[in-house]
């Protein structure tokens, strides 16, 4: 009776042996020794290489000929945002002038004098900028070649507390991009 317990005994090793070396089996997992990890690689941005534009035939603020360009800035008056009809004639010109100049688009910035404020005078600046830019479009500029700006009281053109000054701040004023 004693051989009954090491028959069993080997019986089982044997079994244990018979499945671990036994291929595919799915509960097994397969025991592999590390490997060691290649060395980083430094991280390299790739950038599609795309050449620089070409520098504009002319500086943007001129004509071909040297001369500068001769958009003029549209005035208005003291807490208004319509154009008079000295404004229009000035905006009938600039249109013109972009309806000869196809390629070009313009910034148009809304300013105000120094009275009223920060907030009032940036409103009212987006108004002049967007009317302005209303007028021009109605003339068949294209909407797209015209962005507008408000900078309110922030930029004067002229120094000064008194009409004279605030007169020549008050206006719509184009930059050529």
């Amino acid at each position: 009776m004693r051989r009954t317990p090491r028959i069993a005994i080997a019986a089982l090793a044997g079994l244990a042996l018979v499945l671990a070396l036994a291929p595919g089996c799915a509960s097994r997992k397969k025991v592999t020794t590390a490997q060691p990890a290649p060395p980083p690689t430094p991280a390299v941005e790739e950038k599609a290489e795309t050449p620089p534009p070409p520098p504009p035939s002319t500086p943007p603020d001129q004509e071909p000929d040297g001369s500068q360009i001769s958009l003029q800035d549209a005035f208005f008056d003291f807490d208004n945002f319509e154009l008079s009809s000295d404004a229009k004639a000035v905006l009938d010109s600039n249109a013109k002038y972009l309806e000869k100049n196809a390629g070009s688009r313009v910034i148009i910035e809304g300013h105000c004098d120094e009275r009223g404020s920060v907030e009032y005078n940036l409103a009212l600046g987006e108004k002049r900028a967007k009317t302005t830019k209303d007028y021009l479009v109605s003339y068949g500029i294209a909407a797209g070649r015209i962005t507008t700006i408000s900078y309110g009281k922030e930029r004067p053109f002229a120094q000064g507390h008194d009409e004279g000054a605030w007169s020549q701040n008050r206006r719509a004023h184009f930059v050529v991009k």
